[in-house]
């Protein structure tokens, strides 16, 4: 075992950490508030390879594997969580789903432009009254000819608005069948289908997200992925890395507001010392400290078991989970050592507080996550 960044991972992280710096942090209230998803950001990223982290050369992406997709999810998250956030969503959702299922064919139609950030994906399973019961949705798909038509609504969909693509996974069989339903690729501008209302939400605010809208959408039989039937087992696939990006997105936020504390620590000072050195926040930071050490092991054993094809869905559960818990903890002792400042958005422990809560729902919620380890060591 091996716990130190090849020079491949440290090159990514040092990469990366500039590139935020100079890209993203002057402008992370702004876009906050103003709720801006800044889609030219993500254009740069996707030259820098970015956006198509784990999609092969020979699509346009950049080939690498999970452990440095963790580093580049964790080391934007860092700085803002809600980019983060929608790097997270296009790679490990729409992309992924595209380069796990899609045929030959549908892989060069799609991928290079996915991988390059010259399209943004967006990825549609959550309905307005189907959370974690995927299998009651409501959005069909009817076969006629060539083509389906689609009718329903995606609610809770990271780049709704702004995506040129979307896989969507709708019902074309019985509710609440697990074979009965399939994924489709829908692109921007296809008649009937449209965007709704863009939510104002509590945090990752830069993060777009929105409903998907279809109205007898006709989609030509050529964009659907995989065979019909297929849509929930390969988005149940697609979710089990998923919670890797979400993960990492925890650590991320975890580590940001752990390192803020830290130095506000070491400069308030209360009766003629650090406030460091009083013992009451010296063990909160020692608990966070550990804590995100923790996570971070976890995570990359599920990266690991993920880059070597092995079953990782226990791993992954109890990675999101933990992490996901662990950056909501950090976060909020973050603010506690702030104290008053720590509640004021004049310092960055307040965005962190409110971003972290996400990871505890998105991609499954802890309850879920809970669930799904039960079961897997129920069954050993």
């Amino acid at each position: 075992m091996n716990f130190e960044y090849n020079e491949t991972q440290a090159m990514i992280a040092q990469s990366i950490r500039d590139f935020a710096e100079q890209h993203i942090r002057p402008y992370i209230m702004e876009w906050d508030e103003a709720q801006i998803f800044p889609v030219d950001l993500f254009k740069k990223l996707g030259e820098m390879g970015y956006m198509g982290v784990l999609v092969p050369e020979e699509y346009g992406g950049s080939g690498l594997n999970y452990h440095e997709y963790i580093t580049i999810v964790e080391e934007i998250s860092k700085v803002d969580s809600s980019i983060g956030l929608s790097v997270a969503a296009h790679n490990s959702l729409c992309t992924n789903h595209i380069l796990s299922f899609a045929n030959e064919e549908q892989k060069k139609r799609w991928l290079p432009k996915l991988a390059t950030a010259e399209w943004i994906g967006a990825w549609g399973l959550t309905e307005h009254n189907t959370g974690s019961d995927a299998g009651g949705m409501s959005t069909t798909a009817v076969k006629d000819g060539d083509h389906w038509i689609l009718n329903g609504a995606k609610n809770f969909i990271t780049h709704a608005i702004s995506g040129n693509v979307a896989v969507v996974i709708v019902r074309t069989g019985e509710k609440g069948d697990s074979h009965g339903m399939t994924a489709f690729v829908v692109e921007k501008g296809t008649p009937g289908f449209s965007s709704g209302k863009k939510e104002n939400k509590l945090g990752m605010r830069a993060s777009e997200t929105a409903e998907l809208i279809f109205d007898n959408c006709r989609v030509p039989d050529a964009n659907r992925l995989g065979e019909v039937g297929e849509g929930f087992i390969q988005a149940m696939k697609v979710l089990d890395g998923g919670r890797i990006s979400i993960g990492a997105l925890s650590l991320g936020i975890a580590k940001g507001a752990y390192e803020a504390a830290l130095k506000y620590s070491k400069e308030r000072v209360q009766f003629g010392k650090p406030i460091s050195q009083f013992q009451a926040i010296g063990f909160k930071l020692a608990d966070m400290a550990t804590e995100i050490e923790c996570s971070e092991l976890l995570l990359h054993k599920a990266a690991f078991l993920k880059n070597n094809n092995k079953p990782m869905t226990k791993i992954g559960a109890m990675a999101k989970m933990y992490a996901s818990e662990v950056c909501v903890k950090v976060s909020t002792e973050a603010i506690q050592i702030h104290g008053g400042y720590g509640y004021t958005k004049d310092f960055p422990v307040e965005k962190f507080f409110r971003d972290s809560k996400l990871c505890t729902i998105g991609e499954g919620t802890t309850e879920i996550q809970k669930l799904v380890i039960s079961r897997n060591i129920l069954k050993d």
